[in-house]
């Protein structure tokens, strides 16, 4: 074998390899996900009356948390989406009887506290 062969071998080998690595880099990159408390969701549901009109595998008077989930999945901007449908007090839902009224949403919650719920909800 030539010099310039294995040259060109070697080359090819290290490109290979440099690529693998960013092409692992970025896909560790985009699969870090946040650590959700489960605990801490669930008990604000619960304190913040959330589960009188969701629950997590069922339709209630709203949709369930896998329905929400599998909804905004593979959308960049979902948790953002949903923490503003959370605590805007502007978005209107529609109820079984026909009415609507505001969506729900005690103000004194901590945004960290929001953040994480809706982290478990699209973890769903």
């Amino acid at each position: 074998m030539t010099i310039q062969a294995c040259t060109n071998i070697l080359t090819s080998v290290l490109a290979g390899t440099i690529l693998c690595f960013f092409s692992f880099h970025a896909v560790a990159e985009n699969t870090v996900t946040e650590k959700v408390n489960a605990v801490a969701a669930k008990k604000l549901a619960r304190e913040d009356h959330c589960l009188r009109c969701h629950a997590v595998d069922r339709k209630k008077e709203g949709p369930s948390y896998q329905s929400i989930a599998y909804k905004y999945k593979g959308q960049p901007d979902a948790h953002d989406q949903l923490v503003k449908h959370i605590t805007s007090g502007e978005d209107r839902v529609k109820l079984s009887d026909g009415h609507e009224e505001i969506h729900k949403f005690d103000k004194t919650t901590d945004l960290n506290m929001i953040n994480n719920l809706v982290s478990w909800i699209l973890a769903q």
